[in-house]
């Protein structure tokens, strides 16, 4: 029979102990019923979150768009160029430094956007918590980014 101090010891490393399992889930099963909504869009979820900053913003630089979105260009890249080929960017290096990327919605990716209006309505209740609740989450969460960024 183990000691209630040997107990202890472990609880740090119980999953239900852990604030970034809920996190981690939550983010996950959010994600995963968006397919639904952006299958009409032929986006994945970090496709569309993409798109919304370029909507959002206009043209800017992939190393702007990986800042707003919290993405490394090693995983940006990839996703840039399927955005590309799909018709909804373009991306061009200028003359003047070509070690600088410059990403903006094509006509096509553009229009898009009117599309994508239905998919937050479609996502209501998705988390099913009361409106104040989802406010202070998300209030939350934007706090905790922000001191993480900081650090």
């Amino acid at each position: 029979m183990a000691k209630k101090s040997e107990t202890n010891k472990y609880d740090c490393i119980r999953l239900e102990n852990q604030l970034c399992f809920p996190l981690y889930a939550c983010a996950k099963e959010v994600v995963r019923r968006y397919r639904k909504p952006l299958e009409e869009l032929h986006l994945t979820y970090t496709q569309y979150v993409v798109m919304m900053v370029l909507w959002e913003f206009g043209g800017m630089t992939e190393g702007e768009l990986g800042e707003k979105v919290h993405l490394d260009s090693g995983t940006l890249a990839p996703l840039l160029k399927r955005l590309e080929k799909q018709g909804m960017i373009s991306r061009v290096r200028p003359d003047d430094n070509e070690r600088k990327l410059f990403l903006s919605l094509t006509e096509y990716g553009e229009n898009l956007k009117e599309k994508a209006i239905a998919v937050p309505q479609a996502m209501s209740g998705c988390i099913d918590l009361p409106n104040e609740e989802l406010l202070q989450l998300k209030q939350l969460l934007d706090k905790a980014l922000i001191r993480m960024e900081n650090k």
